[in-house]
C-alpha cells in the first residue's frame, strides 16, 4: 500500500479531515462537520474553540472509519498537516486547557474603534504605518487588534495573563496544542505563514517583533513558537491516529498556493471560500504593494529551506454572501439553489449588490463600508438579486486582480482557481467574462487540504512526499472562456465601481453603530 497523509482542514464555516495517497496525490476519503458562527452583536463574529477542536476530532474518527470500511489500513497515515482559518484569534489557559472567550474571527469588527484610534494617532494617520515590518495594513481583519480587544475586555484573560497561564494563538495553533497533549505537553506553535498574519511578526527577520508587541501592548511570552510550514511539531496523543506525527502546517490561503502546485515565482491562484482570496507568488523577496494588497509569508517548506513570499489581494465576503441570502433573507434554500436561481434570470438586470458586511477589504482597506444593493426597480426579484450576489463576488476578483497586474507589472493571462465556490459553474463563466480570461479550475478541488497534506508528507523524518514531482505531475482541469465582449465587461465593471463607491463612510465609530445608538436611546 502506498504511503498516506492526513489533512485538517479547519476553515470559517466546517471543518474537514481528508486522506491522500502520498504517491498519486488522489484523495481517498473525507468527512466534513459544519462550524456555528456566533452573532453576539451587530458586527460581531465568533466560533466556540471547543467546538472546533471536537469537529477536528470527529472529522478524522469518522474518516479513519470510512478508510477501514474500504479496507484500507489506517497504519498507512504517516503524517497529518494541519491548515486553518488565518487571523481567527484563539486565548487559552495552559493548566487547564480550556479557552478563555469564544474565538474572535477574522470578518469581526468590534476593533474598529481601536483601529480608527491607532491610524489617528499614527504619522501622517498612515494605516500603512506598520506595513514596511508586516506588510499589513492596521485593520479590523488582523490577530493583534483582536487579542488587544480580549486584553482590554475579558477578565479571566486578564487574570490568566497575569498569571502567566495565557496563550495566544490562531486557530493552527489551538488544534495543534491540544492535539499534541493539550495541558499535559502539549506543543504551542504556529508557522511563519500564519504568524505572519498577525500584525506582530516581523516578514523579514521572520520573527516576533518586540516594537510590534510594545506597539499593541500584548505580553511576548503568550505568542507560540513560530516555525517552518514543514516539520515535525509533536505527535498525536490520542484516538485512532495515535503517535502519528503532525508535521505540516499553512494558513489556508497558503495551503492552496501549495496545492495549485504555485510553486514558482509569478505563479497565481484565487479561492472561493467563505472570502476570496488571490495569492500571488513572488519568490524569495516580499514586494510591497503601492495598490492595496497585502504582502504575506506563503510558506517555508523546511526548517533549513528559505521562506517565499505572496501578493494577496483579500475579500472578506465571497461563499458569505450566498450563505447570507440563504440564512437572512431566506432567498434561497440550499447554497446549491443560487445557481440554477441566478441562471434562470440570466442577468442582473442592472442591479448591483456589494456584500461590505465587513467593511471592504482589498483593495480599498475600508472599514466605514457597508453592504448596498442598488439599481432596484420594480421589475427586479429574487433571481436578479441572486445574479447580483454572484457578480459581486466576480467583481470584488476583478478589483484585486487590476491591484496585482498593477504591483506586479506582469499581467497575468489566466486564472487558477479553487475552493466551494468554484462548483457553481455560472459563478466560474460569469468570472470568464467579467474578467476577459480564462479560468482554469482543477478537477479535484481540494486543493487546501492537498497543499496541508504535501507541507506534511514532505517533511524532514517522514519524508514520503516528493514536492518536485508533485510540481510537475499532470493536473486534470476544466477551462472557461470569455463569452462576452470586452466592451460589455467594461460597462458592467464600471456601473460596479459606482456602487463601491456608494457603499463607502456609512459607518465610523464617531456616528456610532445602529446597536450603540440603540443603548444610547434605551
Amino acid at each position: 500500500m502506498d504511503p498516506l497523509v492526513g489533512a485538517i482542514d479547519q476553515g470559517t464555516s466546517s471543518t474537514r479531515f481528508l486522506v491522500f495517497n502520498a504517491n498519486t496525490g488522489e484523495m481517498l476519503s473525507q468527512h466534513q462537520v459544519e462550524i456555528k458562527q456566533i452573532f453576539p452583536e451587530e458586527g460581531w463574529v465568533e466560533e466556540d474553540p471547543r467546538e472546533i477542536l471536537k469537529s477536528v476530532y470527529d472529522c478524522v474518527e469518522t474518516t479513519c472509519d470510512k478508510l477501514r470500511q474500504l479496507n484500507i489500513n489506517i497504519s498507512n497515515i504517516k503524517a497529518v498537516g494541519v491548515t486553518n482559518q488565518r487571523e481567527t484569534t484563539v486565548v487559552w489557559d495552559k493548566d487547564t486547557g480550556e479557552p478563555l472567550y469564544n474565538a474572535i474571527v477574522w470578518l469581526d469588527l468590534r476593533t474598529q474603534p481601536t483601529v480608527e484610534r491607532l491610524i489617528s494617532k499614527a504619522p501622517g494617520k498612515d494605516k500603512n504605518h506598520l506595513k514596511n515590518k508586516t506588510g499589513l495594513p492596521i485593520s479590523t481583519y488582523f490577530s493583534a487588534v483582536k487579542l488587544r480587544w480580549m486584553l482590554d475586555n475579558v477578565e479571566q484573560v486578564q487574570r490568566a495573563v497575569q498569571s502567566g497561564r495565557a496563550l495566544f494563538g490562531t486557530v493552527d495553533s489551538w488544534i495543534i496544542w491540544c492535539l499534541t497533549g493539550g495541558k499535559y505537553g502539549g506543543v504551542h506553535c504556529t508557522d511563519v505563514s500564519n504568524a505572519s498574519r498577525t500584525m506582530l511578526f516581523n516578514i523579514h527577520s521572520l520573527q516576533w517583533d518586540s516594537e510590534l508587541c510594545r506597539y499593541f501592548d500584548v505580553p511576548i511570552n503568550m505568542l507560540p513558537n513560530v516555525c517552518s510550514s514543514s516539520e515535525i511539531y509533536g505527535h498525536m496523543t490520542s484516538g485512532s491516529l495515535t503517535g502519528v506525527p503532525i508535521s505540516g502546517c499553512l494558513g489556508d490561503q497558503s495551503a492552496a498556493l501549495v496545492g495549485q502546485k504555485c510553486l514558482k515565482e509569478g505563479q497565481a491562484k484565487n479561492t472561493y471560500g467563505t472570502g476570496c482570496f488571490l495569492l500571488r507568488n513572488t519568490g524569495l523577496k516580499p514586494v510591497m504593494s503601492h495598490h492595496g494588497l497585502l504582502t504575506t509569508v506563503a510558506y517555508k517548506l523546511g526548517k533549513n529551506s528559505p521562506a517565499c513570499y505572496a501578493l494577496e489581494g483579500s475579500v472578506a465576503i465571497a461563499g458569505a454572501v450566498v450563505q447570507w441570502l440563504k440564512d437572512n433573507m431566506g432567498i434561497v434554500q440550499s447554497s446549491s439553489e443560487i445557481e440554477s436561481l441566478a441562471a434562470a434570470a440570466g442577468t442582473s438586470h442592472g442591479c448591483y449588490f456589494v456584500p461590505a458586511f465587513s467593511g471592504l477589504y482589498a483593495p480599498y482597506w475600508e472599514p466605514s463600508a457597508r453592504g448596498i444593493i442598488c439599481g432596484l426597480t420594480q421589475f427586479t426579484n429574487r433571481k436578479h438579486l441572486a445574479f447580483a450576489a454572484l457578480e459581486a463576488v466576480c467583481f470584488q476578483t476583478r478589483e484585486i486582480l487590476d491591484a496585482m497586474n498593477q504591483d506586479s507589472g506582469v499581467p497575468l493571462t489566466q486564472l487558477q482557481v479553487d475552493g466551494g465556490m468554484t462548483s457553481n459553474r455560472l459563478l466560474m463563466q460569469l468570472q470568464a467574462d467579467i474578467l476577459c480570461m480564462a479560468i482554469v479550475r482543477p478537477i479535484m478541488s481540494e486543493t487546501t487540504a492537498l497543499g496541508a497534506a504535501m507541507a506534511a508528507g514532505a517533511a524532514e523524518g517522514v519524508d514520503v512526499w516528493n514536492l518536485n514531482l508533485s510540481q510537475s505531475g499532470p493536473v486534470l482541469t476544466q477551462t472557461y472562456s470569455p463569452q462576452i465582449n470586452l466592451e460589455e465587461s467594461e460597462l458592467r465593471y464600471a456601473r460596479w465601481k459606482k456602487a463601491v463607491q456608494k457603499s463607502m463612510n456609512w459607518e465610523t465609530s464617531s456616528n456610532g453603530s445602529e446597536a450603540d445608538q440603540r443603548r444610547t436611546w434605551n
